[in-house]
């Protein structure tokens, strides 16, 4: 495929000294970067996630799939510590972060400017690869353990569930973000199939 062979020093894992400083947008800013998007958006929004590692694993999967935010309530949520950009491996830097004071009206607005909320939860009956994902998204996902708030998930215009095969009941958050996400950019990247 025309790559060069890989060294030993390509397989070292590389932790990074970013020179970029991450930054938390303002309400104002989220709404300029998604009328400035080209093609759909596709915003990441996060109910009340409160783990480090948890922020900065969904920071660097939104950072590898383009998307063109990360949302998160100011409340019982973390924000841009040093473990999270630690672990966001330069998503903390490259993604616009966004803290709101109220998410259920975040979302409303969200809604107003013409984006689709899909939320994630083990009760939906839709399969994540029956919905549609190619048009102005925002995913909305639920907190370690908990899953969405109740009227967060009253906010989204429909709920999907990953399949699951296995005994575990649920994923990590940063997993079915990273499954989510990437379904997203395989139903916007493909073909368009014939009719």
């Amino acid at each position: 495929m025309g790559q060069r062979p890989r060294s030993k020093s390509d397989r070292k894992h590389k932790h990074s000294d970013y020179s970029a400083v991450p930054r938390v947008g303002s309400e104002d800013d989220l709404f300029d970067i998604i009328s400035l998007a080209s093609g759909p958006p596709l915003i990441l929004v996060l109910d009340e996630v409160q783990d480090p590692h948890n922020l900065g694993a969904c920071l660097r999967t939104a950072d590898a799939a383009g998307v063109h935010a990360v949302v998160t309530s100011k409340d019982r949520a973390v924000g841009l510590t040093e473990v999270v950009i630690r672990t966001a491996c330069g998503g903390a830097e490259h993604v616009p972060f966004f803290q709101v004071t109220n998410l259920a009206r975040t979302l409303g607005q969200l809604k107003e400017v013409g984006l689709w909320l899909m939320g994630t939860s083990d009760r939906a009956e839709q399969s994540l690869f029956e919905a549609d994902l190619s048009g102005p998204l925002a995913i909305v996902m639920g907190a370690e353990g908990k899953g969405l708030r109740r009227l967060t998930e009253k906010h989204c215009d429909y709920l999907v569930r990953i399949p699951m095969s296995g005994m575990v009941e649920c994923l990590n958050v940063s997993v079915a973000a990273g499954i989510c996400l990437f379904e997203a950019v395989r139903q916007r990247t493909m073909p368009a199939r014939k009719k």
